[in-house]
């Protein structure tokens, strides 16, 4: 049995501060909330794991000596986080905590929180009143981690203003790039928790408007010839020399339109932030629409919902995308090193793990090491999103007759598709003639020229549509299919991965749960009618733009997540051959990628193969995640089939609001989609009125 003393001093390794035991709900929320894992807390308290398990779910009590020490820890715990609601409501958020060994005059110039509405306490008077900056905003909630009591994030004005979530307004002084990294981290309050248990907190986000970067040092525009994402301030520019000269640290990608300046870790303590130069173009217009030009206090708005919902912004939304997909599956956890007894970084299973895989040949692109040097001529996978428009020819009289062109839009399609979604995690095995198993994921060279398709519909097995002619590389899902259609499938060869899991699954939740949330403040719910729907959806951009924004934008992270999966090589100095930056990455995986991209297709075919057994009705075109039908009225309601009960059948298409499921792209008269057909353009991409451009994300 261990002694007090030593108890007493293992707890305050862990906590460095100082009845009876909280619920055992309450014991399990304050370790959590100190980021302390049962193992640990174990350790600390020379028990075993499942004894703080049963703490903390009330099927046992520890007794003494633990339990004083247990109530000693607990006891400080309580005073670092106290229990959310503790404070009122309605009470001002707080100020900033001091960082580590801040002095008592650092604690009192922490900045102090601005509610616009004028509730809160009032900037100093030698500034502008923030409440003239914008209409006053509900009232600040209590922050959810009282580390960070004013959110992910702050757009930063050029009077000092930094405007945070929920309405609250901070002082910043800093003057350099150096001294608004030194506030972030020390007096700002701003972050965000992890996403995972394993993984790690969000990085503090500074947005500068080109009145705040200007008053830093920066220039007010980033000029060159390179492509806007790879313009950067030249390593000799002051700004860096500053950075640099303070001991802090650039990434790779340098001082761009989306900067991280960071420190080594240091103990537990990340030291990094990330800036996004409003006025670089660091938010993509097609990304967020309209957000740049909007007022620092609703920018703040729309990126903290999107922070709040999907992740704290890291750069672009397809980089967002992919560090939400890390961020919900950390690669590494702690392990317990069974010769020491240290605790150590070790895999995390389900996840895609901390070091790079090469793919199998025919997943590669053209110009990726493994293709290029080993000569490999053996095809590669072509499984990529509709472009298909059905020949004139075999448009019928009763078509041709009828008024209007519908386009209906899958919502989120690739969104929908990564739902349980079985991946490889490991590296790939080379096979020859394998017996296909729809179970297993992976790349199978097979003949699929035999399986008959109606001609009215495009073949389910390439992109454009066109039956094929030979042999050619599928994904599982591809294949799959073809056995579902009723077909043999006898592959040639194979390359199948071993370890298989549901890797997207935590991504999809997120995203799915963020994009319902968001159509639901713009007034599009679940409980609507689809009458009600297509109402609701024709006006929900107008009703908070702000909103609709952050709706955009998740869609983007959605197409770009999957798009970054296989990044291209980027600049005009590449040689094919060479490794680019994207290949260290765990996350650069064209398999993955593949598979999504061959099931949206596939659930696509479905889909119009229903239509037509239900209906008679035949597509015009499809592009990616859009099809067009000749229909009788200007209304989805028109053609989309019904049950008498009055309900959508199962099995085609469906409106609603959640992924996979279909919206009002635009309407057409079906003499314009035929002069189009004619013309051999697609008539789903300008269905809407204007250019639908297929983005995946590349």
């Amino acid at each position: 049995m261990p002694s007090e003393e030593e108890l007493f001093a293992s707890v305050d390794a862990l906590l460095s501060e100082e009845p009876h035991l909280p619920p055992p709900a309450e014991r399990a929320r304050l370790r959590e909330a100190a980021g302390i894992t049962q193992a640990r807390l174990a350790a600390a308290l020379k028990t075993t794991t499942q004894s703080v398990k049963n703490w903390e779910n009330g099927r046992s009590e520890p007794k003494s000596p633990r339990l004083d020490a247990y109530q000693r820890l607990l006891k400080g715990w309580a005073a670092k986080y106290p229990a959310p609601g503790a404070v009122s409501a309605a009470a001002t958020v707080p100020a900033a905590p001091a960082a580590p060994g801040a002095s008592e005059v650092e604690t009192a110039d922490a900045p102090q929180p601005v509610d616009v509405s004028g509730a809160g306490p009032t900037r100093p008077a030698t500034r502008p009143a923030a409440a003239s900056r914008r209409p006053a905003p509900k009232a600040a909630r209590p922050a959810a981690d009282p580390r960070f009591p004013h959110g992910p994030l702050a757009v930063l004005d050029g009077d000092g203003a930094a405007y945070g979530v929920d309405g609250i307004v901070l002082d910043c002084p800093a003057t350099s790039v150096v001294e608004l990294v030194e506030w972030t981290l020390r007096e700002s309050g701003l972050g965000a928790p992890r996403l995972h248990r394993n993984g790690k907190d969000s990085d503090p986000l500074i947005v500068l408007t080109a009145a705040a970067a200007v008053k830093l040092g920066l220039p007010e525009r980033l000029e060159g010839h390179e492509q806007r994402r790879s313009l950067r301030l030249p390593e000799d520019h002051p700004v860096v020399k500053q950075v640099v000269k303070a001991k802090w640290r650039l990434t790779q990608r340098g001082f761009g339109p989306w900067a991280r300046i960071y420190r080594k870790v240091q103990g537990r303590e990340r030291q990094c932030v990330q800036l996004a130069v409003l006025s670089w173009d660091a938010l993509d217009e097609r990304s967020w629409p309209g957000v740049s030009e909007m007022e620092p206090a609703d920018i703040a708005r729309v990126l903290g919902v999107y922070a709040q919902r999907v992740i704290t912004p890291r750069g672009s939304t397809a980089v967002s995308g992919l560090e939400l997909m890390t961020a919900l599956r950390p690669p590494t956890r702690a392990v317990q090193d069974p010769q020491t007894g240290n605790w150590v970084p070790g895999h995390n299973p389900g996840s895609l793990g901390t070091e790079p895989m090469d793919p199998a040949p025919p997943e590669a692109t053209a110009e990726h090491p493994v293709v290029v040097g080993s000569g490999w001529s053996g095809g590669f996978l072509d499984e990529e999103a509709y472009q298909w428009v059905r020949d004139v020819s075999l448009l019928n009289d009763e078509e041709c007759t009828l008024p209007y062109a519908v386009g209906l839009d899958l919502n989120t399609a690739f969104l929908a598709a990564a739902a349980r979604l079985v991946v490889g995690l490991s590296a790939p095995d080379h096979f020859h003639a394998p017996t296909f198993n729809p179970k297993i994921p992976g790349s199978w060279l097979v003949d699929l020229s035999h399986v008959e398709v109606d001609p009215r519909l495009p073949s389910p097995f390439t992109p454009t549509g066109e039956r094929p002619t030979g042999p050619a590389w599928y994904q599982t899902h591809t294949v799959a299919y073809a056995q579902e259609l009723g077909y043999n499938v006898r592959p040639v060869e194979g390359y199948l991965r071993r370890e298989t899991g549901a890797y997207l699954d935590p991504w999809h939740d997120r995203l799915k749960a963020a994009y319902v949330d968001t159509l639901a403040d713009l007034g599009v719910t679940k409980d609507l009618t689809d009458a009600q729907f297509l109402a609701a959806m024709e006006r929900h951009k107008d009703t908070d733009p702000a909103m609709a924004a952050v709706l955009a934008a998740i869609k983007a992270t959605v197409k770009g997540g999957i798009g970054k999966l296989r990044e291209r090589p980027q600049g005009r100095k590449y040689q094919e051959g060479e490794r680019w930056p994207a290949l260290q990455r765990p996350t650069w995986r064209p398999d993955i990628r593949a598979a999504v991209i061959s099931k949206a297709r596939i659930n696509m075919h479905r889909k119009l193969r229903n239509m037509a057994t239900m209906t008679g009705l035949y597509p015009l075109a499809v592009l990616s995640d859009c099809v067009v039908y000749p229909s009788p009225g200007a209304s989805p309601l028109d053609f989309l089939p019904y049950a008498a009960s009055g309900k959508p059948q199962p099995g085609g298409f469906r409106l609603g609001p959640t992924p996979g499921l279909a919206k009002l792209e635009g309407v057409q008269s079906m003499l314009w989609a035929v002069d189009l057909m004619e013309q051999g353009h697609n008539p789903a991409r300008h269905i809407k009125g204007g250019d639908a451009v297929l983005d995946e994300g590349e």
